[in-house]
């Protein structure tokens, strides 16, 4: 299936084939050397960036690669690019015995689901249910988070308390003793809880809607 990783992964490969980095195929093309940085692939809230005809159009131009070519990277990609991560409902998720104290995924009931390149050799997934989410995350989304990523003000986040309250929400504020953090549905009440009432809080790294 096309996804947003396997577009990606074929731009990497056709600059890798052709002698150049992702920034040096962009300038060889005419384009910004930033338009393909791993940094403009992802907001910093999640949502995926993809790339452009134009671009696409450009980089075959510039290493005389065809459609037909650029296709079989993809193809590609789609059977290399992807790994495996653990997925578990956002309510389940307060339960006891799917994570460690570090917040990291741990025991059986998780189930795997494929997803584009993710560094983080401890990331999973979660299965967003109910409202409290909306507009940004839908019940039936998919939210990937890294319990290993640093976190700072304006990222989204998961979190959860020490008596088993699981909540995805920005973080407008952390410091040693006390976390603020803002709803990303206006019907919800934003929330300032004690360090001591924190479990674990991860970023989310990505997002599938």
């Amino acid at each position: 299936m096309l996804n947003h990783a396997h577009i990606w992964d074929a731009i990497d490969r056709l600059a890798r084939d052709h002698g150049f980095s992702p920034s040096g195929l962009a300038r060889k093309s005419g384009l910004d050397p930033t338009t393909f940085n791993k940094s403009k692939r992802v907001t910093r809230e999640g949502k995926l960036r993809w790339p452009s005809t134009e671009s696409i159009a450009k980089i075959l131009g510039a290493t005389g690669a065809s459609l037909g070519d650029f296709l079989a990277y993809i193809e590609g990609g789609a059977r290399e690019g992807e790994r495996p991560i653990p997925i578990l409902g956002m309510a389940q998720a307060g339960s006891k015995g799917y994570f460690d104290d570090a917040g990291y995924p741990v025991g059986t009931g998780w189930d795997e689901v494929p997803t584009p390149f993710v560094t983080d050799e401890h990331a999973y997934a979660l299965e967003i249910s109910g409202d409290s989410m909306n507009p940004v995350y839908r019940d039936g989304d998919i939210v990937i988070v890294s319990p290993s990523s640093g976190i700072r003000r304006g990222d989204r986040v998961v979190l959860r308390t020490k008596d088993g309250e699981v909540m995805a929400k920005q973080l407008r504020r952390k410091t040693a003793n006390r976390i603020e953090l803002q709803s990303l549905n206006p019907d919800y009440e934003d929330r300032t809880l004690e360090m001591s009432q924190v479990d674990w809080i991860a970023r989310i790294i990505w997002a599938q809607q």
